[in-house]
C-alpha cells in the first residue's frame, strides 16, 4: 500500500468526518459510534459484498444513500449520485459481466454520530461476454467508505473510494 493512498484516505476520512454536518437527527457529533452501529455497518459491507456476488444490481446499489459519490481509481471523474452509479457500474449493453470472486477484509471501522468510515482491501474477479467470446479479469486493492446514519437507524454508504492497479486479464 503505497504511502500517498494512505495520505489520500486518512485526509479525505478526516475532511468527511470533520466538515460534513452530523445527519442523524440531532445526535452529538462527539459521540462514538456504538459497537451495534459497527455491527450495522459491517453487515452492509456484507450485503454490498454478496451483492455483487449474486450479481443483483438492485442489492448493490441498496447500499448506497441517492447522493452517493464514487471515487474511482486510476484518476477517473467522481460518479456523482445513483443515475450515474447506474451508468458506471450497470450500463445497458450487449456486454455481460458476471462478478465471480469478491473478498472483502475490513481493517478498520470508525466514526462519530451518525458518520462512520470504513477501510480495507478487497480482491473481485469477473469475467466478460460479448460476442460469444469470455474473457475473465481480476484485480484488488484499498477502499475506504464513508458511511452515514438515516433518521431510522440504517447506516449506507454515501462515498466510496477505492485504489488499486490497473484490471489484470486472466488467461
Amino acid at each position: 500500500m503505497s504511502q500517498f493512498f494512505i495520505f489520500r484516505v486518512l485526509a479525505f476520512a478526516t475532511l468527511i468526518l470533520t466538515l460534513v454536518p452530523n445527519t442523524s437527527g440531532g445526535t452529538d457529533q462527539r459521540t462514538p459510534i456504538s459497537s451495534s452501529d459497527v455491527s450495522a455497518i459491517r453487515a452492509l459491507l456484507e450485503r454490498y459484498r454478496t451483492g455483487w456476488l449474486a450479481n443483483n444490481a438492485d442489492a448493490v446499489r441498496g447500499c448506497f444513500t441517492v447522493d452517493a459519490v464514487l471515487l474511482p481509481h486510476h484518476g477517473l471523474q467522481p460518479v456523482v449520485g445513483m443515475a450515474a452509479i447506474n451508468e458506471f457500474w450497470f450500463p445497458e449493453s450487449s456486454t455481460k459481466t458476471t462478478i465471480t470472486k469478491f473478498v472483502q477484509t475490513i481493517d478498520e471501522v470508525g466514526g462519530e454520530g451518525g458518520l462512520a468510515f470504513v477501510r480495507g482491501t478487497s480482491k473481485v474477479g469477473w469475467t466478460v461476454e460479448a460476442d460469444g467470446k469470455l474473457q475473465h479479469w481480476r484485480n484488488g486493492g484499498n477502499f475506504l467508505a464513508i458511511l452515514k446514519k438515516r433518521a431510522d437507524g440504517k447506516w449506507l454508504m454515501s462515498h466510496l473510494i477505492w485504489d488499486d492497479p490497473p484490471n489484470q486479464q486472466v488467461n
